[in-house]
């Protein structure tokens, strides 16, 4: 059996757990927050992280990568080669160039804090070449990376609405608007599993922001 650690507040593990709920895999959840988490399976204190029959594993791709080749049908990547390579092309791309850029607005953002204006604007300035970037790799035709679901829909249907957010919240306007994003997340948010995730995420997301704080 395989057990998901974490927290369904996080869009790195609910890229994980859309990825099981999508293969139908049997799966158990454990609660485990930031700063609760086992450092023997997860050094850095990072979710999510996953327990196998062989072992732990941590980090989100690593971990997608171990689903895809434990439990290859059905298939979260296309058997063609260049073609799997052009579905994490855009994994990276959603997770190394915009949610991590992004990530620096999320203080101000989702949590009361504040960012300093020189950080807003060099995020800005990224976030927009970035955005532009991305929108040239993505095909949203239905799917991100074009005719099937992949593991790409899994990062972009946890991570663009962070971002989208994000920027409408600090620059008061959505950086993604220029792209069919809307239409995507709309699409995708008829997915059983996808409505699962959702409703799953808010109320984490409820209990994230009850706890109280540290110290």
């Amino acid at each position: 059996m395989l057990t998901l650690c974490g927290f369904s507040a996080s869009n790195y593990y609910n890229k994980v757990k859309l990825a099981l709920l999508e293969k139908g895999l049997p799966f158990t959840e454990e609660l485990a927050w930031v700063g609760e988490t086992d450092r023997s399976a997860t050094p850095l204190g990072k979710v999510p992280y996953l327990r196998t029959p062989a072992g732990t594993l941590c980090e989100s791709a690593v971990i997608a990568d171990y689903i895809e080749t434990a439990h290859p049908q059905p298939s979260l990547l296309p058997a063609d080669a260049f073609a799997a390579a052009k579905v994490r092309e855009l994994i990276t791309f959603l997770e190394l160039h915009l949610e991590l850029v992004a990530r620096n607005l999320y203080p101000q953002a989702f949590f009361g804090g504040s960012v300093s204006e020189s950080v807003r604007e060099k995020v800005g300035a990224q976030l927009e070449k970035n955005v532009a970037a991305f929108g040239q790799l993505a095909q949203f035709s239905p799917y991100v990376a074009g005719d099937h679901f992949t593991l790409a829909d899994c990062a972009a249907i946890v991570h663009l609405p962070l971002v989208s957010a994000a920027t409408k919240t600090i620059y008061g306007r959505d950086y993604l608007a220029d792209l069919p994003v809307r239409d995507y997340l709309a699409r995708m948010a008829e997915r059983p599993h996808v409505q699962r995730l959702n409703a799953d995420r808010k109320a984490s997301t409820a209990a994230l922001l009850a706890r109280p704080p540290k110290g």
